[in-house]
């Protein structure tokens, strides 16, 4: 890629999440193949649950634990991607990446297609008894006692860009930070040194601006008769171009619905930003503080002016652990009085499963959001003042406990308020799911041994 160093690089992508819409990534392929420049598409589909999930899966089957709906995001694509260059970098091999590399190979197999360079990287998965010692070192007295799930750490762009040198058609991730799916392909294609502390910084923030796709394209920004956006039925995913000096342009595909406007830009820019005087990554730490959002055209921002500082000479991992059981129940009520009906049903809940622990009780449509788990505001006598007595409540009622059968109460007892009470219940839905615990730690850089591995 560095030979076409001299032409801007772009970088479409296509998801923001597991789960994301599939039909993103054609309009973005066929905008970066018309602009007549080197160009690289992304899909961010991995986060930390996600990860752990893609564990789960595998234990179940060897040959799952990838992203589950690679094959719909990549079989509309891969064929022009293939054939005008446009490389795809991804972390959609979630807990199996080569499970995934292979799943590709097979796709392009059925679609008649020359067998792609797949490139894999390893390094991230720290779940393996071998890894024990760095762990407990690491998170001391808070190391789990539970089986451990999951323990990836957060690696960078270098491999990445490693990979993309030595030729490879698709990049096939775990666990890297998001922004280095973007900074990755940005290093391959300019050559920049990795001590380069302001153009990684700025080519990070591109990252950071595209990893949640159509968040920046107006998607998440939409708030009616407020921030009105128009077309989110047919939202364009966002397009970033990246000059020598790391800076980038942000737009989409013409014809898409959604908008890119300074407000768009700077919401997305905040997005999970602690600081904005030290953004850390695995590959630099970003400074925001100076930076300039401008617009230069109709859905066209650019975000100049950007700082980088030294990466930290640690990266960030995050152990997922079983953690019991996740119980919930919902039941709806309507008519006069819903909600008092509504409200004396988690009464009886709470009173039935007094000593499990604390029961989340919520009234959807009237306080769901802002309750707290153990379910105070039930107490406040003010609490309902200003609702106008709805007529249509729905009761959520949930448990987390280590022990199956304690747990499942929750489940049988709401089905029971069909007839025990209070009068007019409907629509009962429970569910019962292994829960997942998280603590995160710091480990050296030194001790994670990243490297990619063709596998063509």
């Amino acid at each position: 890629m560095a030979k076409k160093a001299n032409k801007k690089l772009l970088v479409g992508c296509a998801a923001g999440f597991s789960g994301d819409r599939t039909d993103a990534a054609l309009p973005v392929v066929q905008a970066l193949i018309a602009s007549g420049q080197p160009a690289v598409l992304i899909f961010e589909t991995l986060a930390e649950r996600t990860l752990a999930l893609a564990q789960l899966a595998r234990r179940t089957d060897p040959d799952a634990g990838y992203e589950p709906l690679l094959v719909d995001l990549l079989r509309p694509v891969l064929a022009q991607c293939l054939a005008h260059d446009v490389r795809i970098v991804s972390n959609f091999g979630a807990a199996n990446p080569h499970g995934a590399a292979r799943r590709i190979h097979a796709l392009a197999a059925e679609l008649g297609l020359a067998r792609p360079r797949i490139a894999v990287l390893q390094g991230d998965d720290l779940s393996g008894p071998e890894h024990r010692a760095l762990l407990q070192g690491a998170l001391g007295s808070a190391m789990p006692t539970e089986p451990i799930v999951s323990a990836n750490a957060y690696i960078g762009a270098q491999a990445i860009a490693d990979a993309l040198r030595a030729g490879a058609d698709i990049v096939v991730c775990g666990r890297v930070a998001d922004p280095s799916l973007v900074l990755g392909p940005a290093l391959a294609h300019y050559g920049w040194a990795l001590d380069d502390w302001d153009r990684l910084a700025r080519a990070t923030m591109a990252g950071h601006l595209l990893e949640c796709g159509a968040q920046v394209t107006g998607g998440y920004f939409a708030d009616p008769g407020y921030k009105d956006v128009q077309g989110l039925a047919q939202l364009g995913y966002p397009i970033a171009e990246i000059d020598a000096d790391g800076h980038c342009t942000i737009t989409k595909p013409p014809g898409t619905g959604g908008c890119i406007t300074e407000r768009t830009v700077k919401e997305q820019l905040l997005y999970e930003l602690h600081d904005p005087a030290a953004y850390f990554t695995p590959d630099v730490v970003a400074d925001i503080t100076t930076a300039r959002v401008t617009t230069v055209g109709a859905d066209v921002v650019r975000l100049e002016g950007v700082l980088g500082h030294a990466r930290p000479a640690t990266l960030k991992v995050n152990v997922c652990f079983e953690s019991g059981w996740f119980a919930e129940g919902e039941i709806s009520y309507a008519g006069p009085r819903a909600e008092a009906r509504a409200r004396l049903a988690g009464e009886v809940l709470r009173e039935r499963l007094q000593g499990l622990g604390p029961l989340r009780i919520d009234l959807i449509g009237v306080t769901s959001i802002f309750g707290d788990d153990t379910s105070r505001w039930l107490d406040d006598p003010a609490a309902g003042d200003a609702r106008n007595d709805p007529r249509d409540v729905r009761l959520r009622v949930a448990l987390q406990h280590r022990d199956h059968a304690s747990a499942q109460r929750l489940v049988r007892e709401v089905t029971a308020l069909y007839t025990c009470g209070p009068a007019g219940g409907g629509g009962v839905r429970t569910a019962m799911r292994p829960r997942l615990g998280t603590v995160s730690c710091l480990v050296p850089r030194e001790a994670v041994a990243v490297r990619f591995e063709m596998v063509d």
